[in-house]
Protein backbone atom coordinates (compact mmCIF):
# COMPACT_ATOMS: atom_id res chain seq x y z
CA UNK A 1 0.00 0.00 0.00
CA UNK A 2 1.68 3.77 -1.12
CA UNK A 3 0.81 6.44 1.27
CA UNK A 4 0.94 10.40 0.47
CA UNK A 5 3.50 12.06 1.59
CA UNK A 6 2.61 15.24 2.63
CA UNK A 7 4.73 17.92 5.02
CA UNK A 8 2.75 19.87 7.91
CA UNK A 9 0.99 21.76 8.51
CA UNK A 10 -1.75 18.76 7.99
CA UNK A 11 -5.01 21.05 7.72
CA UNK A 12 -8.53 19.51 7.60
CA UNK A 13 -10.76 21.55 5.97
CA UNK A 14 -10.58 25.17 3.99
CA UNK A 15 -9.34 27.80 6.03
CA UNK A 16 -10.45 30.93 4.67
CA UNK A 17 -8.63 34.08 5.64
CA UNK A 18 -10.86 36.15 3.81
CA UNK A 19 -14.18 35.34 5.42
CA UNK A 20 -12.46 35.28 8.62
CA UNK A 21 -10.92 38.70 8.44
CA UNK A 22 -14.44 40.08 6.92
CA UNK A 23 -16.32 38.57 9.61
CA UNK A 24 -14.04 40.37 12.33
CA UNK A 25 -14.66 43.84 10.63
CA UNK A 26 -18.28 43.04 10.76
CA UNK A 27 -18.30 42.16 14.75
CA UNK A 28 -16.11 46.03 15.04
CA UNK A 29 -19.45 47.57 13.98
CA UNK A 30 -21.40 48.09 17.04
CA UNK A 31 -18.74 49.63 19.01
CA UNK A 32 -18.17 51.85 15.87
CA UNK A 33 -21.39 52.75 16.04
CA UNK A 34 -21.54 53.93 19.20
CA UNK A 35 -18.22 55.53 18.96
CA UNK A 36 -19.82 57.42 16.26
CA UNK A 37 -22.95 58.29 17.76
CA UNK A 38 -20.99 59.54 21.28
CA UNK A 39 -17.86 61.06 19.48
CA UNK A 40 -18.63 61.86 16.22
CA UNK A 41 -17.10 60.88 13.01
CA UNK A 42 -13.35 61.44 14.30
CA UNK A 43 -12.78 57.27 14.27
CA UNK A 44 -14.87 57.48 11.23
CA UNK A 45 -11.82 59.17 9.71
CA UNK A 46 -9.57 57.75 11.70
CA UNK A 47 -10.88 54.49 10.38
CA UNK A 48 -10.54 55.80 6.36
CA UNK A 49 -6.95 57.26 7.00
CA UNK A 50 -5.99 54.03 8.52
CA UNK A 51 -6.93 52.24 5.58
CA UNK A 52 -5.14 54.36 2.95
CA UNK A 53 -1.87 54.08 5.15
CA UNK A 54 -1.98 50.78 6.01
CA UNK A 55 -2.87 49.32 2.28
CA UNK A 56 -0.06 51.74 0.84
CA UNK A 57 2.35 50.13 3.06
CA UNK A 58 1.22 46.51 2.34
CA UNK A 59 1.01 47.21 -1.41
CA UNK A 60 4.44 49.00 -1.35
CA UNK A 61 6.39 46.46 0.42
CA UNK A 62 4.96 43.32 -1.28
CA UNK A 63 5.96 45.52 -4.42
CA UNK A 64 9.94 45.33 -2.99
CA UNK A 65 9.50 41.70 -2.00
CA UNK A 66 8.04 40.67 -5.71
CA UNK A 67 4.68 39.42 -4.01
CA UNK A 68 1.56 39.16 -6.38
CA UNK A 69 -0.26 42.34 -4.49
CA UNK A 70 -3.80 40.63 -5.33
CA UNK A 71 -2.99 37.94 -3.42
CA UNK A 72 -1.93 39.13 -0.04
CA UNK A 73 -3.98 42.42 -0.47
CA UNK A 74 -7.41 40.41 -0.58
CA UNK A 75 -6.60 38.30 2.62
CA UNK A 76 -8.04 41.78 4.72
CA UNK A 77 -5.29 41.02 7.31
CA UNK A 78 -4.11 44.53 6.19
CA UNK A 79 -7.83 45.99 6.65
CA UNK A 80 -8.41 44.35 9.77
CA UNK A 81 -4.85 46.12 11.15
CA UNK A 82 -6.20 49.59 9.74
CA UNK A 83 -9.84 48.88 11.38
CA UNK A 84 -8.50 48.43 14.79
CA UNK A 85 -5.71 51.19 14.71
CA UNK A 86 -8.76 53.57 13.99
CA UNK A 87 -10.83 52.43 16.18
CA UNK A 88 -8.07 52.54 19.60
CA UNK A 89 -6.72 56.04 18.41
CA UNK A 90 -8.33 59.21 19.96
CA UNK A 91 -11.19 60.33 17.23
CA UNK A 92 -9.76 63.32 15.64
CA UNK A 93 -6.48 63.08 15.98
CA UNK A 94 -3.94 64.40 13.68
CA UNK A 95 -3.29 62.49 10.30
CA UNK A 96 0.66 61.81 11.07
CA UNK A 97 -0.27 60.31 13.89
CA UNK A 98 -2.50 57.73 11.88
CA UNK A 99 0.15 57.54 9.41
CA UNK A 100 2.83 56.68 12.02
CA UNK A 101 1.04 53.69 13.64
CA UNK A 102 0.12 52.42 10.42
CA UNK A 103 3.35 52.03 9.12
CA UNK A 104 4.60 51.00 12.24
CA UNK A 105 1.93 48.19 12.47
CA UNK A 106 2.60 47.19 8.96
CA UNK A 107 5.98 47.55 8.22
CA UNK A 108 7.85 47.29 11.43
CA UNK A 109 5.55 44.63 12.79
CA UNK A 110 4.07 42.62 10.13
CA UNK A 111 6.35 43.03 7.09
CA UNK A 112 9.79 42.68 8.47
CA UNK A 113 9.15 39.50 9.96
CA UNK A 114 7.59 37.71 6.35
CA UNK A 115 4.18 38.84 6.73
CA UNK A 116 0.85 37.54 7.48
CA UNK A 117 1.59 34.75 9.83
CA UNK A 118 5.06 35.39 11.16
CA UNK A 119 4.87 38.15 13.16
CA UNK A 120 5.46 37.60 16.88
CA UNK A 121 3.57 40.83 17.72
CA UNK A 122 0.31 41.99 17.05
CA UNK A 123 0.49 44.64 14.69
CA UNK A 124 -1.95 47.02 15.44
CA UNK A 125 -0.49 47.05 19.16
CA UNK A 126 2.42 47.97 17.98
CA UNK A 127 1.82 50.97 15.86
CA UNK A 128 -0.33 51.94 18.66
CA UNK A 129 2.14 51.72 21.48
CA UNK A 130 4.57 53.53 19.42
CA UNK A 131 2.56 56.68 18.96
CA UNK A 132 1.20 56.76 22.10
CA UNK A 133 4.95 56.44 23.28
CA UNK A 134 6.24 59.39 20.79
CA UNK A 135 2.88 61.68 21.08
CA UNK A 136 1.67 61.33 24.06
CA UNK A 137 -0.47 64.73 24.01
CA UNK A 138 -2.11 64.03 20.87
CA UNK A 139 -3.09 60.40 22.18
CA UNK A 140 -4.62 61.85 25.67
CA UNK A 141 -6.78 64.21 23.32
CA UNK A 142 -10.16 62.55 23.70
CA UNK A 143 -13.55 64.44 22.43
CA UNK A 144 -15.89 65.20 25.54
CA UNK A 145 -19.00 62.20 24.77
CA UNK A 146 -22.62 63.57 24.46
CA UNK A 147 -24.57 64.13 26.63
CA UNK A 148 -21.86 65.83 27.86
CA UNK A 149 -20.74 67.85 24.83
CA UNK A 150 -23.13 70.73 23.97
CA UNK A 151 -22.73 69.61 20.45
CA UNK A 152 -20.23 66.73 18.43
CA UNK A 153 -17.57 68.66 15.83
CA UNK A 154 -19.11 69.48 12.37
CA UNK A 155 -17.27 67.85 9.10
CA UNK A 156 -15.28 70.73 8.55
CA UNK A 157 -14.32 71.32 12.33
CA UNK A 158 -13.17 67.35 12.34
CA UNK A 159 -11.25 67.62 9.11
CA UNK A 160 -9.62 71.07 10.50
CA UNK A 161 -8.81 69.50 13.38
CA UNK A 162 -7.23 66.20 11.18
CA UNK A 163 -5.65 68.41 8.87
CA UNK A 164 -4.52 71.25 10.71
CA UNK A 165 -2.20 72.25 13.26
CA UNK A 166 -5.30 73.76 15.03
CA UNK A 167 -7.15 71.94 17.93
CA UNK A 168 -10.27 71.30 19.22
CA UNK A 169 -9.76 71.57 23.07
CA UNK A 170 -12.92 72.98 23.54
CA UNK A 171 -14.33 69.23 22.46
CA UNK A 172 -11.87 67.54 24.73
CA UNK A 173 -11.84 66.06 28.19
CA UNK A 174 -10.73 63.54 30.14
CA UNK A 175 -11.31 59.78 30.32
CA UNK A 176 -13.20 57.66 32.96
CA UNK A 177 -10.15 56.48 33.57
CA UNK A 178 -8.45 59.47 33.35
CA UNK A 179 -10.03 60.77 36.08
CA UNK A 180 -10.01 57.74 38.51
CA UNK A 181 -6.25 57.24 38.15
CA UNK A 182 -5.74 61.00 38.79
CA UNK A 183 -7.32 61.53 42.22
CA UNK A 184 -5.11 60.75 45.73
CA UNK A 185 -7.51 62.59 47.70
CA UNK A 186 -10.82 62.12 47.55
CA UNK A 187 -13.65 58.78 48.00
CA UNK A 188 -14.50 56.94 44.76
CA UNK A 189 -18.07 58.29 45.70
CA UNK A 190 -17.27 61.81 45.64
CA UNK A 191 -15.33 61.44 43.01
CA UNK A 192 -18.26 60.21 41.16
CA UNK A 193 -20.40 62.81 42.46
CA UNK A 194 -17.81 65.76 41.50
CA UNK A 195 -16.63 64.30 38.14
CA UNK A 196 -20.21 65.27 35.13
CA UNK A 197 -18.47 62.04 32.57
CA UNK A 198 -18.95 59.24 35.69
CA UNK A 199 -22.17 61.20 37.03
CA UNK A 200 -23.49 60.52 33.70
CA UNK A 201 -22.70 57.23 33.54
CA UNK A 202 -24.71 53.99 34.54
CA UNK A 203 -21.63 51.96 34.96
CA UNK A 204 -18.66 53.60 33.46
CA UNK A 205 -18.71 56.77 32.48
CA UNK A 206 -20.87 58.26 29.60
CA UNK A 207 -20.67 56.96 26.28
CA UNK A 208 -17.74 54.44 27.27
CA UNK A 209 -19.65 52.04 28.40
CA UNK A 210 -22.35 51.73 25.65
CA UNK A 211 -18.76 52.00 23.46
CA UNK A 212 -18.11 48.47 25.69
CA UNK A 213 -21.42 46.84 25.21
CA UNK A 214 -20.97 47.60 21.33
CA UNK A 215 -17.51 45.43 21.42
CA UNK A 216 -18.91 42.91 23.70
CA UNK A 217 -21.76 42.72 21.29
CA UNK A 218 -19.32 41.60 18.29
CA UNK A 219 -17.37 39.45 20.18
CA UNK A 220 -20.30 37.92 21.31
CA UNK A 221 -20.88 37.46 17.59
CA UNK A 222 -17.66 36.25 17.02
CA UNK A 223 -17.99 33.50 19.19
CA UNK A 224 -21.03 32.40 18.02
CA UNK A 225 -19.10 32.31 14.29
CA UNK A 226 -16.33 30.29 16.15
CA UNK A 227 -13.92 33.01 14.87
CA UNK A 228 -12.08 31.81 18.27
CA UNK A 229 -12.35 30.22 21.56
CA UNK A 230 -13.66 31.90 24.35
CA UNK A 231 -10.99 30.93 26.30
CA UNK A 232 -8.47 34.05 25.63
CA UNK A 233 -11.70 36.51 26.24
CA UNK A 234 -13.15 35.17 29.36
CA UNK A 235 -9.78 34.46 31.12
CA UNK A 236 -9.13 37.81 30.73
CA UNK A 237 -12.18 39.76 31.89
CA UNK A 238 -12.56 36.96 34.96
CA UNK A 239 -9.06 38.05 36.13
CA UNK A 240 -9.56 41.76 35.64
CA UNK A 241 -12.83 40.99 37.66
CA UNK A 242 -10.99 39.77 40.46
CA UNK A 243 -8.07 42.21 40.19
CA UNK A 244 -10.61 44.86 40.29
CA UNK A 245 -12.88 43.71 42.97
CA UNK A 246 -9.50 43.04 45.41
CA UNK A 247 -8.59 46.40 44.59
CA UNK A 248 -11.48 48.48 44.89
CA UNK A 249 -11.43 48.33 48.79
CA UNK A 250 -14.97 49.89 49.04
CA UNK A 251 -13.64 52.75 47.45
CA UNK A 252 -10.94 54.71 49.26
CA UNK A 253 -9.34 57.54 47.72
CA UNK A 254 -6.31 55.02 46.90
CA UNK A 255 -8.74 52.80 45.40
CA UNK A 256 -8.03 50.87 41.62
CA UNK A 257 -11.36 51.78 40.54
CA UNK A 258 -14.42 49.46 40.62
CA UNK A 259 -15.41 46.32 38.59
CA UNK A 260 -17.62 48.10 36.17
CA UNK A 261 -15.56 51.27 35.48
CA UNK A 262 -12.66 48.47 34.74
CA UNK A 263 -14.71 46.23 32.77
CA UNK A 264 -16.47 48.92 30.93
CA UNK A 265 -14.12 51.86 30.36
CA UNK A 266 -11.14 52.04 28.04
CA UNK A 267 -10.61 49.61 25.73
CA UNK A 268 -11.42 46.03 27.76
CA UNK A 269 -14.13 44.63 25.22
CA UNK A 270 -12.07 45.87 22.42
CA UNK A 271 -9.19 44.02 23.74
CA UNK A 272 -10.72 41.11 24.90
CA UNK A 273 -12.81 40.39 21.71
CA UNK A 274 -10.10 41.46 19.26
CA UNK A 275 -7.15 41.91 19.72
CA UNK A 276 -6.15 39.30 22.44
CA UNK A 277 -7.70 36.44 19.96
CA UNK A 278 -5.07 37.21 17.01
CA UNK A 279 -4.24 33.89 15.85
CA UNK A 280 -0.64 34.61 15.32
CA UNK A 281 0.55 36.24 18.34
CA UNK A 282 -0.95 34.43 20.50
CA UNK A 283 -0.86 31.06 22.15
CA UNK A 284 -2.35 28.29 20.33
CA UNK A 285 -3.51 25.75 23.31
CA UNK A 286 -6.48 25.51 25.34
CA UNK A 287 -4.50 25.57 28.69
CA UNK A 288 -2.26 28.55 27.40
CA UNK A 289 -5.26 30.55 25.77
CA UNK A 290 -6.48 30.67 29.28
CA UNK A 291 -2.73 31.43 31.25
CA UNK A 292 -2.80 33.72 28.27
CA UNK A 293 -5.71 35.58 28.68
CA UNK A 294 -5.60 35.36 32.53
CA UNK A 295 -1.96 37.22 32.65
CA UNK A 296 -3.26 39.65 30.26
CA UNK A 297 -5.94 40.34 32.93
CA UNK A 298 -3.65 40.96 35.70
CA UNK A 299 -1.63 43.37 33.78
CA UNK A 300 -4.18 45.17 32.73
CA UNK A 301 -4.87 45.74 35.84
CA UNK A 302 -1.18 45.89 37.50
CA UNK A 303 -0.02 48.57 34.83
CA UNK A 304 -3.97 50.93 34.94
CA UNK A 305 -3.33 51.16 38.65
CA UNK A 306 0.06 51.58 39.18
CA UNK A 307 1.67 52.44 35.68
CA UNK A 308 2.20 55.89 34.44
CA UNK A 309 -0.97 55.06 31.70
CA UNK A 310 -4.48 55.21 32.50
CA UNK A 311 -4.86 52.35 30.40
CA UNK A 312 -2.69 49.50 29.50
CA UNK A 313 -4.43 47.23 26.79
CA UNK A 314 -1.57 47.55 24.59
CA UNK A 315 1.05 46.88 26.62
CA UNK A 316 -0.66 44.37 28.56
CA UNK A 317 -0.81 42.35 24.59
CA UNK A 318 3.03 43.09 23.42
CA UNK A 319 4.47 41.82 27.10
CA UNK A 320 2.20 38.63 26.62
CA UNK A 321 3.25 38.29 23.05
CA UNK A 322 6.83 37.81 24.37
CA UNK A 323 5.70 34.98 26.46
CA UNK A 324 3.40 33.20 24.27
CA UNK A 325 6.51 31.00 23.05
CA UNK A 326 7.13 30.39 26.32
CA UNK A 327 4.02 29.11 27.39
CA UNK A 328 3.05 26.87 24.15
CA UNK A 329 6.30 25.08 24.86
CA UNK A 330 4.68 24.13 28.10
CA UNK A 331 0.84 23.78 27.22
CA UNK A 332 0.99 22.36 23.67
CA UNK A 333 -0.69 18.56 24.35
CA UNK A 334 2.12 15.68 23.73
CA UNK A 335 1.70 13.53 20.36
CA UNK A 336 0.05 10.65 21.59
CA UNK A 337 2.31 7.79 22.42
CA UNK A 338 4.89 10.34 23.62
CA UNK A 339 5.68 10.03 27.09
CA UNK A 340 5.19 5.65 27.21
CA UNK A 341 8.03 6.02 24.44
CA UNK A 342 10.06 8.33 26.70
CA UNK A 343 9.75 5.93 29.74
CA UNK A 344 10.70 2.84 27.30
CA UNK A 345 13.78 4.91 26.62
CA UNK A 346 14.58 5.44 30.16
CA UNK A 347 14.36 2.13 31.11
CA UNK A 348 16.33 0.72 28.76
CA UNK A 349 19.55 3.24 29.53
CA UNK A 350 21.85 1.77 31.64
Amino acid sequence: MSFLRASSPHAHGRVDTQSVMRTVILGTLPGLAALTYFFGIGSLINITLALIFCLGAEAAILKLRKRPLGFYLRDYSAAVTAVLLGLALPPYCPWWVVMVASLSAIVLAKQLYGGMGYNPFNPAMVGYVVVLISFPLQMSQWPTPLPLAEQLPSVGAALQQVFSSEGLDAYTSATALDIVKQNNSQLMNQVYADNALLREGALAGAGWEWVNLGFLMGGLYLLYKKVFTWHAPLSMLAALSLCALLGYDSGSSQSGGSLALHLFSGATMLGAFFIITDPVSSTVSTRGRIIFGAAIGVLVYIIRVLGNYPDAVAFAVLLMNFAAPFIDYYTVPRSYGHDKARRATEKQEP
